[in-house]
């Protein structure tokens, strides 16, 4: 059995995982499971990078050690890949003792083979990207970040990158595929054609990180140690060198410059193959922990499930290109294609066998065709050129026109007419032929979406797993006739849009707060108890007050939302052309009438928000009391609308 190696980054521990973090992972998870019904003996690694200075800072600014901020990271990106069952092999950690040796072997070579010197450099330092800013002078920020940079000096040694400037060009243009997408390509050659400064590949002014062998108070920088994680992982089982490194773009020079020449110089074998995928973009930016726009998984899998961030990333996003992420695009992308597309024609497939032909596959008769033969012969080629080109939007899409046909094919044959008129032959023909298309689909589609695909694959009779099935016999007329099938279960019931989003946002701030926690990230520290015992909140500046915008209203519209037992939307006047939309959670002490006419304080310049499929602009100051219930602010005196509170 052919052997075939692929990683994922080795992601930075000074994060928690986010959806880029998973959007590659899915990835090499679905290549993974492809290979695998190719017949291939596949292994997925992935792993954690968790040395340098920022993971130094991290950790002391959560108070704690490095060895524990880094084993709780490590133990998050973890757990969240288990909960949505990637298979994968191996977890390699960079504070592994076999991987520090097995960075200090790489050294070795390196400095054996006359490829290493030792030296001094006084530069500007990025802190946020462990790398030295290149012309940067006093008082430079770091470009991409706007953090300040560090101006050190320190001995290190130094990595002879300008030797392999001729030898790496080499290998970008006689192996085009050995960098793609073609975009990343001609980036790195660009790259190289300009003068190459060798590299410093050691610290001295820092302390967590691998020891460089017979060099006390060395470590080495981070890129030379992290890099090496995709050898680690593998090295004992004898199955280096990687068939495919899966990454970021923004990671491209670290793994397409200097890792294939840190294994030039040692001597080693270089990996087969780069792909870098595009950014997931959230409102036009790219999610990042410094924005603060980042999404997190685990919301999604349990608002969701796993396969449909699965699906969404793959079908929405042409892997290779930047992608915008939206979760009302996330939800349309699931009613429309998973509901109403392979969801619907499993249920309408596998029901009307139980109710025409008692819950068995009929058999075909001696004279019909296979009328979707064709179409499962189209579908199955186009899907595996695509899965070997990483073109998985384009798979799924002529997965999901063989899903197309088969629809159509039950509209226009009307099985339900065929029954009653017992035309019996011809009923089975039909009932064979869209349930051995269902089956077909469910095969293609199973490295993209491994739970629901392995239910229909049960639902359809299959008493092997779907995970032994191989693409290369898959052709139309294979499903066994006789075969019994199990009462029919819902796979991808539909989704109403706004609770749906409603509850991802709330499970976002529930996984958010436990990740800051996680992370050593306290709740702001609040002043004594006031005499009536309700903690007080941090003290705050003048400056800070007046940014709130707090102005009278009169309400003159309110009435309950559907669907909630706690939101009343309002119309409410602050003296604006229009009334504001306001929506709040008290209907379960106010009723729409004791509102109307009600002068409230409304934060006028609050962000709006969407509840309930209502957009809200602003919110309604109440006191709230110990039993949790609102009490709404108002005033004695007569204030007139529109006035703002000082």
């Amino acid at each position: 059995m052919d052997k075939y190696y692929l990683t994922t980054p080795i992601y930075y521990v000074n994060a928690a995982p986010h959806i880029g973090h998973t959007y590659t992972t899915i990835a090499g998870d679905v290549i993974k499971r492809y290979k695998q019904m190719q017949g291939f003996d596949v292994v997925l690694t992935t792993g954690t990078d968790e040395h340098g200075i920022k993971i130094q800072r991290s950790a002391e600014k959560a108070g704690q050690t490095p060895e524990a901020f880094t084993t709780a990271v490590a133990n998050e990106f973890s757990a969240t890949w288990r909960k949505f069952g990637f298979a994968l092999d191996h977890e390699q950690r960079t504070t592994d003792p076999k991987h520090a040796a097995n960075v200090q072997r790489l050294f070795k070579d390196c400095l054996a083979n006359g490829y290493i010197y030792k030296g001094s450099y006084t530069g500007y330092y990025s802190v946020v990207n462990e790398a030295f800013v290149p012309d940067a002078k006093e008082g430079d920020v770091d470009p991409e970040t706007g953090q300040p940079l560090e101006k050190i000096t320190e001995e290190n040694y130094f990595f002879k990158l300008s030797a392999f400037r001729e030898k790496l060009i080499a290998l970008h243009e006689n192996n085009p595929d050995f960098l793609q997408p073609e975009t990343r390509r001609n980036e790195v050659l660009a790259f190289l054609k300009q003068d190459l400064a060798d590299l410093s590949i050691t610290r001295t002014t820092i302390r967590w990180g691998i020891p460089v062998p017979d060099e006390p108070g060395h470590v080495f920088y981070v890129w030379f140690d992290a890099l090496m994680a995709y050898h680690t992982a593998v090295v004992e089982q004898g199955r280096w060198p990687a068939d495919l490194h899966l990454i970021g773009k923004e990671i491209v020079r670290f793994h397409a410059v200097y890792w294939p020449a840190f294994l030039m110089a040692a001597g080693w074998e270089l990996p087969k193959k780069i792909f870098a995928h595009g950014w997931l973009l959230f409102d036009n930016n790219k999610m990042s922990k410094s924005r603060g726009n980042i999404v997190r998984p685990e919301p999604i899998r349990q608002a969701m499930g796993a396969d449909a961030l699965r699906y969404y990333l793959l079908r929405e996003i042409v892997f290779g290109a930047d992608g915008n992420f939206a979760y009302d695009a996330m939800v349309t992308r699931y009613n429309a294609d998973l509901a109403n597309g392979l969801g619907n024609l499993a249920s309408r497939t596998l029901s009307m066998i139980q109710q025409y032909r008692g819950g068995v596959i009929p058999a075909l008769p001696a004279e019909a065709t296979l009328p979707l033969a064709t179409n499962i012969a189209n579908a199955t080629a186009a899907a595996i050129d695509a899965y070997e080109k990483f073109e998985f939007s384009k798979g799924l899409e002529a997965i999901w026109q063989l899903i197309g046909a088969a629809d159509k094919y039950i509209v226009e044959q009307a099985p339900w007419k065929l029954f009653k008129a017992k035309e019996e032959d011809k009923l089975n023909e039909v009932l064979y032929s869209i349930a051995d298309a269902l089956r077909a689909a469910t095969l293609l589609a199973a490295p993209v979406l491994p739970e629901s695909t392995a239910k229909i694959w049960r639902l359809l009779g299959y008493a092997t797993p779907l995970t032994a099935e191989r693409f290369g016999q898959l052709e139309a007329g294979q499903l066994p006739a006789g075969q019994a099938i199990p009462p029919v279960e819902p796979v991808f019931p539909r989704l109403e849009m706004q609770p749906t989003i409603d509850k991802m946002n709330e499970l976002e701030e529930i996984e958010k707060a436990r990740q800051d926690l996680l992370l050593g990230k306290t709740p702001e520290p609040v002043t004594p108890a006031d005499p009536g015992g309700i903690p007080l909140a941090s003290q705050i500046t003048i400056d800070d007050f007046v940014k709130v915008d707090l102005r009278v209203g009169q309400v003159k519209f309110a009435e309950k939302v559907k669907g909630s037992d706690k939101l009343l939307h309002m119309k409410i006047d602050i003296g604006e052309a229009e009334p504001r939309t306001i929506v709040a959670g008290i209907s379960q002490v106010y009723d729409p009438e004791s509102m109307l006419g009600r002068k409230v304080v409304i934060v006028a310049n609050l962000a709006p928000r969407k509840l309930k499929g209502i957009e809200s602009h602003g919110m309604i100051v109440a006191a709230s009391t110990a039993d949790g219930k609102p009490t709404v602010a108002g005033f004695l005196e007569d204030v007139p609308i529109g006035a703002r509170l000082k």
